[in-house]
C-alpha cells in the first residue's frame, strides 16, 4: 500500500488506516474475536497506520488494539491516540457507557492542561502495552462537543498549559507529531492561530458530500505543511449506503436538503456504472495533503470490502461533476 508522510515528521503512513472506534463497541458490542479478525484484514491488506483513543470503548480500544500491534511488531506500524479526556474508575452500573456497548467500567473527565495530557499519555502507555505512541491527537476540543461557554475554558487550559506539554513530549521524543482529531473546522483554525501543529484527524469535513474544510482550512495546512488524515468518510454511513431509509449523516437522520444531496451524488454514481463508496472513500486522497483515510469498522469483510472500494477507477469527471451537490 502506498504511504504519504505526516508534515514534516518523517513519519510514513499508508492511505488507508485502521480507526478503532468500533472495535471499542461504538453503537453494538464487539466480541475480541471479531475485533481482532477486523484488524487482521486490516493489516492483511498492508494498513499499518492504527489510530484509537481512551474514549472508545472507556480503554476497550486502546486495550485491544496494543495487545493487536504487540503481536504483529510496532516497528511496522504508526499509532495514534488522543488526550483530552481521562478516564475514572466507577462500579460498573455506574458506567456512563457513552453510546458504546460493554465498555470498561470508567467515566469520563474532560481536561486539556498540561497536568492532565502527561497524566494521559501515561494512562495510555499503561493500556496499550506498547512503549511507543508515534502521534497524539486532542480529542473533541471545540464548541460542536463542549458548547461555547464550557469550549472557552478548555481552550484557555489548552492553551495555556496543554500545548506546552504536547511541545514537551515531541522535543523529548516521546512521540513523533501532535494534532487535532475533532470534527469541526473552526477550532483547527483557532488553535493554529495559536501554534503550528503536525497533524489533523479531522471526521466528516472533507468528503465527497461535506466540503467545509476546503474553503480556510485545507489551504492553511498546505501553507503551513500539516497533513490531514480523513475520518468519517461516508458522513456517519450516507454516502456507503446511499439515500436509504434509516441512513445516518453526522450520527442522526439526514436532513431533506442531505438527501437530495446524496440522491444526486448515488444517481451521478450509476451513470459512471461505479459505487457511490468507492467514489466517496478514493475523494480524499485527490488531494496531496491528506496523509491517509480512516476505514472504521469492527468487521473483517467490511475492512475487505473498503480495500476493494480503492481499486475501482473513478473517471475525474465524475468528481468535477459531482462538486455541485456538495456542502461548502
Amino acid at each position: 500500500m502506498k504511504k504519504r508522510q505526516i508534515g514534516t515528521t518523517g513519519l510514513m503512513v499508508t492511505e488507508i488506516g485502521f480507526g478503532g472506534a468500533a472495535i471499542g463497541g461504538l453503537y453494538r458490542e464487539s466480541s475480541l474475536q471479531t475485533a481482532n479478525a477486523a484488524m487482521q484484514a486490516a493489516w492483511d491488506s498492508g494498513a499499518r497506520m492504527f489510530d484509537t483513543a481512551p474514549f472508545y470503548g472507556a480503554g476497550l480500544s486502546e486495550r485491544r488494539m496494543g495487545d493487536f500491534i504487540r503481536e504483529h511488531g510496532i516497528d511496522d506500524a504508526v499509532l495514534s491516540t488522543k488526550v483530552g479526556r481521562l478516564l475514572r474508575p466507577v462500579p460498573a452500573d455506574q458506567a456512563p457507557g457513552n453510546g458504546y456497548v460493554k465498555a470498561l467500567p470508567f467515566a469520563v473527565d474532560f481536561d486539556y492542561s498540561y497536568d492532565a495530557i502527561m497524566k494521559s499519555v501515561e494512562m495510555s502507555y499503561a493500556r496499550l502495552g506498547l512503549n511507543r505512541i508515534d502521534i497524539l491527537y486532542v480529542h473533541d476540543i471545540g464548541v460542536l462537543t463542549h458548547g461555547a461557554e464550557r469550549n472557552a475554558r478548555h481552550f484557555r487550559d489548552f492553551c495555556g498549559s496543554g500545548i506546552r506539554a504536547l511541545q514537551e513530549l515531541k522535543a523529548a521524543g516521546v512521540i513523533k507529531g501532535w494534532g487535532l482529531g475533532v470534527n469541526e473546522v473552526q477550532v483547527c483554525l483557532d488553535v493554529m492561530a495559536e501554534t503550528d501543529i503536525d497533524c489533523i484527524l479531522l471526521a466528516g469535513r472533507y468528503t465527497l458530500l461535506d466540503r467545509s474544510a476546503e474553503r480556510k482550512l485545507l489551504p492553511l495546512c498546505q501553507d503551513r505543511r500539516t497533513s490531514l488524515v480523513i475520518g468519517g468518510v461516508f458522513n456517519s454511513g450516507i454516502l456507503a449506503t446511499g439515500p436509504v431509509r434509516d441512513a445516518h449523516f453526522d450520527y442522526a437522520a439526514p436532513s431533506p436538503d442531505v438527501v437530495a444531496r446524496v440522491t444526486a451524488l448515488q444517481r451521478l454514481a450509476n451513470d459512471y456504472g461505479i459505487p457511490l463508496a468507492a467514489a466517496a472513500l478514493q475523494f480524499p486522497l485527490r488531494n496531496t495533503n491528506i496523509a491517509s483515510v480512516l476505514v472504521g469498522t469492527a468487521k473483517a469483510s467490511s475492512v475487505q470490502r473498503n480495500i476493494e472500494l480503492m481499486t475501482v477507477h473513478v473517471p475525474d469527471e465524475f468528481y468535477v461533476r459531482a462538486e455541485e451537490h456538495a456542502i461548502r
